[in-house]
């Protein structure tokens, strides 16, 4: 399996574009405060640092990925202390989202192990 086999056929994005936006996840993941928690089966939700800056980058991040991955619900909550991303789907993307959950998840622990 590689590393993008879990981005599913209804995806719009091309191919070539999808390891960027991985990359883009990914880098909004390492900002994390908190493991994400898994509110219920279908919804994630990550806590990010507050400001203006981080939350206009997670809004811009979630719209994009909403364009291509329609299946996606995003909700951004953002005040000083703190941005909120809960993210759901719907059950046929559970896989997805266990592999988003699971990318945040690693990226929390590799800082605590900084």
């Amino acid at each position: 399996m590689t590393e993008l086999d879990w981005v599913p056929q209804s995806c719009t994005l091309p191919t070539e574009e999808q390891p960027l936006r991985l990359a883009e996840w990914d880098a909004l993941f390492a900002t994390q405060v908190t493991a994400p928690m898994r509110l219920e089966p279908l919804r994630v939700r990550l806590e990010l640092p507050g400001g203006a800056e981080c939350e206009e980058r997670t809004r811009d991040l979630a719209e994009r990925e909403n364009g291509c991955c329609s299946f996606f619900g995003f909700t951004v909550t953002g005040t000083s202390a703190a941005v909120v991303l809960d993210i759901s789907v719907g059950q046929e993307h559970e896989a997805v989202l266990n592999a988003l959950a699971a990318r945040a998840g690693a990226a929390v622990a590799s800082q605590e192990l900084q």
